[in-house]
């Protein structure tokens, strides 16, 4: 299923525990769910420190994942202790936010601060619950680095987005040559 399902957008999640213990982890089930007010989400496929976290404060912030920062990126993966500081591992820049009390990655060109607003434990076809949770939460502050805008819209193409695809270790790069575009027709 993840290598049909895909290239799939990365939820580059950083959050903070009740104790004061931040996290930092990358989690391949993300996507945008509504535009007003936006609320973005991430599944977590087990119990993690992710998912701890914003079940005891209610806030995380998603990080923009590139390719400037994938090798990065992929050491805050690492199976650690909850203690360990995934951004000291990954060698990135804890930053504090505006509104929510959750650090951001300062080499992120990207930041969205959000409040919870649903945590949902999946359930299969008959009811029965998987290990897995859905996170959802309004995106309350956006941080765009001004060289990843162009005429005031966001540069998909030139910011060098990376996405998960099939197999362990696959991603893709969003490249400008990779686009095409489809407009709608009329009824």
């Amino acid at each position: 299923m993840n290598a049909i399902v895909g290239p799939r957008p990365i939820g580059w999640i950083s959050s903070r525990g009740s104790d004061g213990t931040v996290n930092l982890a990358p989690y391949s089930f993300f996507n945008a769910f509504n535009y007003h007010p936006p609320i973005i989400g991430f599944s977590s496929v087990a119990a993690k420190d992710s998912l701890r976290n914003v079940q005891e404060t209610g806030e995380f912030v998603w990080n923009l994942a590139t390719r400037e920062l994938a090798e990065r990126m992929n050491q805050t993966c690492a199976a650690v202790p909850y203690e360990v500081d995934e951004f000291e591992l990954g060698g990135l820049t804890a930053v504090p936010s505006r509104l929510v009390d959750v650090p951001r990655v300062a080499e992120s060109g990207v930041n969205f601060e959000c409040k919870v607003t649903d945590v949902v434990r999946l359930r299969d076809h008959q009811g029965v619950e998987t290990p897995a949770s859905l996170v959802l939460g309004e995106v309350i502050a956006v941080h765009i680095r001004q060289d990843l805008l162009k005429d005031g819209i966001f540069d998909t193409f030139g910011a060098g987005i990376i996405l998960r695809a099939g197999g362990p270790s696959a991603y893709v790069h969003v490249k400008p040559d990779s686009r095409f575009d489809l407009f709608r027709p009329d009824a």
